[in-house]
């Protein structure tokens, strides 16, 4: 998420607020997905959530889609335009394992949760496949041509494995991002969406079609369109960095604002 494109534009929004939208509106949804549902599961009747409480708590949540669509364009524009993608990828992997333990906490209470793990393996699988994927594109043969698909298979397979948060479809989100960088603007939007829906839907058929309908699946997966609202702010970037906070509070953002919404969920008595 280093420096950005460089265009024509002489207006718009710069990185830096889509950055900082980017992390208001994960801390928005980080708030409900901790806070908010464990004080709504404490005013359950037969097993259902209070109506008000819940169509809150989906409002919230709808607000936090924005920003993961807006993290996977400013993943591909640093990949761009970092000085080393290698220490990128080595940042990425550093802060995949710091925030751990507060995501398990967070999101499971318990400070060790396999059943799922934190954005910042998701967001490296992503830079990984696009790194590797650009090697391979320096070799004109079919064996190179081919290993760029096995390539972003085995990003997609380790993502989903892994249970990174999004899983597959966040690791394809990147790499669509990446693919249309260059392309019109509707054509981005079009083919981010269909990767949301459909690969959310997909990620979902797998682990919940023994529980739950294919049709009702699908629906639940809609819920995953309100990111592309991010694209109202991704259409008025106008390629300029922008006054940013230092590098190290970003990516420290992620761990510390988990442990924090932890702490306030107990000291609420909430967790």
């Amino acid at each position: 998420m280093a420096d950005f494109l460089k265009t024509e534009k002489k207006y718009g929004l710069t990185g830096a607020v889509l950055k900082n939208t980017a992390y208001i509106t994960m801390l928005i949804d980080h708030f409900f997905a901790v806070v908010f549902l464990n004080y709504m599961q404490m005013y359950t009747v037969n097993g259902r959530w209070e109506p008000r409480l819940e169509r809150i708590y989906r409002t919230g949540r709808a607000v936090g889609r924005v920003s993961f669509v807006l993290f996977t364009f400013l993943i591909v524009e640093g990949f761009f335009y970092t000085r080393s993608r290698v220490r990128f990828l080595v940042r990425l992997f550093l802060f995949a394992l710091v925030s751990e333990i507060p995501f398990d906490l967070a999101l499971s209470g318990i400070p060790f949760d396999r059943s799922g793990q934190n954005v910042y393996w998701t967001l490296f699988l992503g830079v990984l496949v696009l790194t590797l994927w650009e090697y391979l594109s320096h070799h004109g043969n079919v064996f190179a041509a081919l290993g760029r698909w096995v390539v972003l298979f085995a990003g997609c397979t380790a993502a989903y494995l892994g249970s990174t948060d999004y899983r597959f479809m966040g690791v394809l989100l990147i790499f669509t991002m990446y693919q249309t960088r260059k392309k019109d603007e509707g054509v981005r939007f079009m083919a981010a969406g269909l990767v949301m829906l459909f690969g959310t839907w997909g990620s979902n058929l797998i682990r919940y079609a023994d529980m739950y309908s294919a049709d009702y699946l699908f629906r639940f997966s809609m819920r995953e369109m309100y990111g592309l609202l991010a694209f109202v702010l991704i259409f008025l970037y106008s390629g300029e960095k922008g006054r940013q906070f230092p590098k190290p509070f970003y990516y420290g953002f992620y761990p510390v604002h988990l442990l924090i919404l932890y702490g306030i969920a107990r000291v609420v008595g909430v967790m």
